[in-house]
């Protein structure tokens, strides 16, 4: 089969396309046709060897799926030909690929399988950060960086169909802009200076949650942006650097830092991923959580889809489509 490899860990531009062996499935394991493989950044880092996940080299990439059942194990409720999306955490930039019956899950209907490869770690993401760690109540306001890619469409979506009164989103450009709109913010607003544009567009209260994958430069304004009581969510850091808090803004309104590692939690806690599946099927098949793909490359064009993602060019969600 082909495959993308990580050989060396030189950044985006150094995976290579190769003729592999197609894997073999262990105890437990459904083997899948792949039809996409979502693209998200923490590929990214582990071109450069800077993500908590790093096998040997060389190793397949790709952490979530869309396809076709080829084999399932007796009693595992799937069937040859069933359409599934999955989170094998390894290996889905190929053109089949192994995963865990537990961490494999049936497609609705009405969602592609671009669509659905987006679904595993930034809807799944998205509803742990937004309900477990941020306790996301009716009628509350929150902000999202990164708002046109992935996991910001995702968290976009997720607050509003969990009740969120107001979703603004922070974009570096009016086109990013437009496109959170779509997902369904309520306004964006550019992350030059956005703290100001918050507070007019929340009568000068704040927000209750901030979703916050990039990081960076803009975290110590994100916190001023929250009213007493609010909850900030540490998902990621695209910006490239980690900020530093200042204990004594936390205590001064009385907010929040929260992590929000969904991988670290979801694996120590066998179920609570498919929990979440089910949860969640609902609101996908009535069309309520739908990732905008904001682009579609061939296996052979992986260096570039990943450099998308490294330089935020991503409106929406980037898929790899073997």
């Amino acid at each position: 089969m082909r495959a993308v490899q990580i050989t060396s860990l030189e950044g985006p531009s150094a995976v290579e396309l190769v003729e592999t062996d197609a894997p073999e499935p262990g105890p437990d394991q459904v083997v899948i046709d792949v039809r996409a493989s979502g693209v998200s950044f923490p590929e990214v880092l582990q071109t450069r060897g800077q993500y908590q996940i790093n096998p040997p080299l060389p190793f397949i990439p790709g952490s979530e799926v869309a396809g076709e059942v080829v084999t399932a194990p007796s009693g595992s409720g799937f069937s040859i030909g069933d359409r599934v999306a999955a989170f094998p955490a390894l290996g889905g930039f190929a053109e089949r690929v192994v995963a865990a019956t537990d961490m494999t899950f049936h497609l609705p209907d009405n969602l592609s399988y671009e669509q659905g490869a987006a679904v595993p770690l930034n809807y799944l993401t998205a509803h742990f950060a937004l309900l477990k760690r941020g306790q996301l109540r009716s009628g509350e306001s929150v902000l999202v960086h990164g708002a046109a890619g992935g996991v910001g469409t995702a968290s976009i979506q997720m607050a509003k169909a969990y009740g969120a009164g107001q979703v603004i989103a922070v974009v570096s450009t009016d086109a990013k802009g437009e496109i959170a709109v779509a997902a369904g913010a309520d306004a964006y607003v550019l992350a030059e200076g956005f703290r100001d544009t918050v507070k007019e567009l929340t009568g000068g209260h704040g927000v209750d949650l901030v979703v916050d994958p990039v990081g960076g430069d803009r975290f110590t304004d994100s916190l001023r942006s929250l009213t007493d009581d609010g909850r900030l969510l540490v998902i990621g850091f695209t910006a490239g650097t980690i900020p530093e808090v200042k204990v004594n803004r936390l205590l001064l309104n009385n907010i929040d830092v929260r992590g929000v590692g969904w991988g670290a939690y979801a694996l120590k806690r066998p179920g609570y991923v498919a929990a979440q599946w089910e949860e969640l099927t609902p609101l996908l098949e009535a069309g309520k959580l739908t990732a905008p793909i904001g682009g579609r490359f061939p296996l052979e064009d992986a260096a570039r889809a990943l450099e998308v993602i490294d330089s935020r060019e991503a409106l929406g969600k980037v898929v790899l489509v073997p």
